[in-house]
């Protein structure tokens, strides 16, 4: 068996995160990695204390069929990069400088935590449907890695 890259590795890690979502759309998961160390992670659920999406009898945005890429603030979801930032956060720990890996191109509201937070590199498995994420990540001059490519 081959060793894995750091990159791989990392990723390997948020893919195990994303099997803890509770969404019905799309599991997503990350990791926030600072020197080499896992500093935090995430993936895509309901805020603490509020019922899960399947609790409810489905998700609202399918319901509503709205496509993927289009009304996050109508999810009731946090989104996987916002948990594990929020997780970093709420420890005490500084990103600044950090890497997340995502194992889906962050949405634009993602994408804006993401540059504040400080996060200089981005690593992600698979593409989303949010050109203006993309293009707002290149305007702040953050690297966005598609493993594999």
């Amino acid at each position: 068996m081959e060793r894995p890259s750091w990159d791989e590795y990392f990723m390997e890690v948020a893919e195990l995160a994303a099997r803890r979502s509770t969404c019905l759309r799309r599991n997503v998961g990350a990791v926030v990695v600072l020197d080499k160390r896992i500093i935090a992670t995430g993936y895509n659920g309901a805020p603490r204390g509020i019922m899960h999406c399947e609790e409810r009898g489905g998700c609202l945005r399918q319901k509503m069929e709205i496509p993927s890429g289009e009304r996050h603030e109508l999810c009731m979801a946090l989104h996987a990069e916002q948990n594990a930032i929020i997780q970093a956060a709420s420890m005490g720990q500084s990103i600044e400088g950090a890497t997340i890996y995502v194992t889906h191109q962050p949405c634009v509201i993602c994408a804006k935590m993401i540059i504040n937070a400080g996060i200089r590199r981005i690593v992600v498995r698979e593409g989303y449907p949010d050109q203006l994420s993309v293009d707002i990540l290149a305007e702040a001059g953050i690297r966005t890695v598609l493993l594999g490519e």
